[in-house]
């Protein structure tokens, strides 16, 4: 999988917006203002998603190239290295988890 692949699957997601917000080299996705996504440009690609904790901390023990988040909260985000080791259609579940996470909650009508 490579960094444009990523990028197309997480903008067609609904509300998501990119930016460059940290420096030229850290693609942000954001839903409603909050990150759900980042990816680096350059070097090794490496990809941060939110995670449920449980799931955060499961995913790292059985994939090694799951590591805790890069200058991220580790209990709640996870670091995905690129590199082939990992079945795309699970890490673009990743993705979706991590955009469910921080998307709104619709609330019943009462």
């Amino acid at each position: 999988m490579d960094i444009e692949t990523i990028r197309n699957y997480c903008i067609t997601k609904s509300n998501v917006t990119e930016s460059l917000p940290f420096d030229d080299d850290t693609l942000v996705f954001k839903v409603n203002g909050k990150i759900f996504a980042m990816i680096n440009l350059s070097g090794e690609t490496c990809l941060n998603v939110k995670c449920d904790p449980e799931l955060a901390a499961e995913l790292r023990e059985r994939y090694p190239a799951v590591e805790p988040g890069y200058h991220m909260n580790k209990q709640h985000w996870n670091t995905i290295h690129i590199d082939g080791s990992v079945p795309d259609s699970i890490i673009l579940g990743w993705i979706d988890h991590s955009y469910e996470l921080v998307t709104p909650k619709k609330r019943a009508p009462k």
